[in-house]
C-alpha cells in the first residue's frame, strides 16, 4: 500500500485525503495541532511542526512514505518539497518553491526576469525600511514575506502609518521579514484560482473574479469568487503566456498552483502570487463542479508519482461562485440565515463549520472563515447580482 504523507490539518485538507482513499492510499497527517479537523479522517496522526523540515524529512523518512503534499497549506509547502527532495519522491525543485513563497524574493525574480511586477523590497529592519521610503510611491501595501490568507496585509497612504503597518506585519511572519510594494490599482476585478502543470507545461489554467467585504477588518481578505472571469481575453491569454513562462523558468514539473493576477489601471497584466499548492477556500472542489477536472486527485496523484488524468483549460458548465462566510464581529454564533428564494434558484452546497453557542470572531484573515456557500446560476448576471447584494441574501447571526 502506498503512503502520502499530508502536512496540516485544516478541514481544506478533506478532499486530499478522500483522493488518496479512492486510491486506496494509507494518509498520514502530520502538524503541531493533535485536534485539528482533518486528522481524524487520516488513517495515523504525527505531532510534528510542518515549518522543521529536518523534522518533516525524518518523519517521511521514518515511515517510508511514496509522497509528501501540502495540499492548501501554506506553511508547509517548503517543508514539503526539502524533504520529497531529499528522499527522491516528486516534487518541484526545492529552490524553485522556496523562491515562489518569499514575496520579496518572488517580486525580484519577476522583475529581473521581465515580467510586469510592482516596485518592491524585502525587509527585516523597520529602520531600513523607513529611510528607503522616498525610493517608494504612494499608496502601498505592507505584508509578510511568507503568510498566506492575507493574514498581516496592510494598506498605507501615508508615511505616518508605514510604522505600525510593518509591526502588524511582522506579528504574522515565520521569518520576521516583511514587504513593502506600490499598490497596483486593479482594473475590473483580480483573479485568485487554481490551476495546474505537468512536466512543466501548463495544462490547466484558470481565471476567476474575486470579491472583498468592504466592510470586513481585513478588507483584503476575499469573501467570495466566480467563474468565469470578466477579465478581458486578451488580459487572460498575456497572463497565461506569462505563467508559462514562469513554470519553465523554474521548472516546476508537475504540480498543482494558487495563482493570483490582476490588470492594472496602467493597462498591465500582473502575476501577483503563485504557490505551488492548492488554494484555500476549496477553489478546486468549485472547479471540478463548475469544469468536471479533477485537480485535487491530480494533485495526489503527482505527489505520488503516479499518471495525472488528462487536464486542459477548463470549460465551464454554467456560471459558479463561492461565498466565504464570516462575521464582521466577535461574538457567540446563533444562525446563519440564508433567504429561500436565493436559496432555491443559485444555492448548490451550504457549509457550514460552526454550531449555535460556538465563538466567532472578526473577518481579519482566512482562518477566521465559518463556512462557504457555493452557488450555481443560470447567466452571469444573475451570480454576479447575488454575490454583490449577499448581505441582504446571506448574514451570519450573533447573540
Amino acid at each position: 500500500m502506498k503512503k502520502l504523507l499530508l502536512l496540516g490539518g485544516s478541514r481544506y485538507l478533506l478532499p486530499a485525503i478522500r483522493a488518496a482513499h479512492e486510491l486506496g492510499v494509507y494518509v498520514i497527517t502530520a502538524d503541531y495541532l493533535p485536534n485539528n479537523f482533518a486528522h481524524k479522517f487520516a488513517d495515523e496522526y504525527c505531532n510534528v511542526s510542518i515549518i522543521d523540515k529536518e523534522a518533516v524529512l525524518s518523519l517521511a523518512a521514518e515511515h517510508r512514505v511514496d509522497g509528501i503534499l501540502s495540499y492548501a497549506t501554506d506553511p508547509g509547502v517548503t517543508s514539503a518539497a526539502y524533504a520529497a527532495e531529499k528522499l527522491g519522491l516528486p516534487t518541484s525543485p526545492y529552490e524553485s518553491v522556496k523562491l515562489l513563497q518569499n514575496k520579496a524574493r518572488f517580486r525580484a525574480f519577476l522583475r529581473e526576469n521581465g515580467f510586469h511586477t510592482p516596485y518592491s523590497k524585502g525587509y527585516r529592519c523597520t529602520e531600513t525600511a523607513l529611510a528607503d521610503i522616498g525610493q517608494f510611491r504612494f499608496p502601498l501595501i505592507v505584508k509578510p514575506v511568507d503568510s498566506a490568507g492575507s493574514k498581516g496585509v496592510r494598506r498605507v497612504e501615508t508615511r505616518e502609518e508605514l510604522s505600525s503597518a510593518i509591526e502588524y506585519a511582522l506579528r504574522y511572519s515565520l521569518n520576521k521579514e516583511f514587504i513593502i510594494e506600490e499598490f497596483i490599482e486593479k482594473q475590473g476585478f483580480s483573479t485568485d484560482t487554481d490551476s495546474f502543470s505537468v512536466n512543466d507545461e501548463l495544462v490547466f489554467c484558470s481565471f476567476d473574479d474575486q470579491w472583498f467585504d468592504a466592510d470586513a477588518e481585513n478588507p483584503y481578505t476575499p469573501a467570495g469568487y466566480s467563474w468565469p472571469s470578466s477579465m478581458p481575453v486578451d488580459a487572460q491569454k498575456e497572463l497565461r503566456s506569462e505563467i508559462q513562462r514562469l513554470i519553465r523558468l523554474l521548472h516546476m514539473g508537475t504540480t498543482i498552483y494558487n495563482i493570483e493576477t490582476r490588470v492594472g489601471t496602467d493597462g498591465k497584466a500582473y502575476i501577483m502570487e503563485c504557490t505551488p499548492r492548492a488554494g484555500g477556500n476549496r477553489l478546486a472542489e468549485i472547479l471540478k463542479l463548475a469544469s468536471g477536472q479533477d485537480l485535487i486527485m491530480s494533485a495526489v496523484k503527482a505527489a505520488l508519482g503516479m499518471p495525472v488524468p488528462q487536464l486542459s483549460d477548463p470549460v465551464y458548465q454554467g456560471h459558479w461562485g463561492e461565498i466565504i462566510l464570516h462575521s464582521n464581529e466577535n461574538g457567540i454564533f446563533r444562525e446563519l440565515y440564508v433567504e429561500e428564494t436565493f436559496r432555491e434558484r443559485c444555492v448548490a452546497e451550504v457549509d457550514l463549520w460552526v454550531k449555535p453557542g460556538d465563538e466567532v470572531y472578526c473577518f481579519n484573515g482566512a482562518n477566521e472563515t465559518i463556512g462557504t456557500i457555493v452557488l450555481h446560476c443560470n447567466t452571469q448576471q444573475e451570480l454576479k447580482q447575488s454575490i454583490a447584494s449577499i448581505k441582504d441574501l446571506v448574514s451570519v447571526r450573533l447573540r
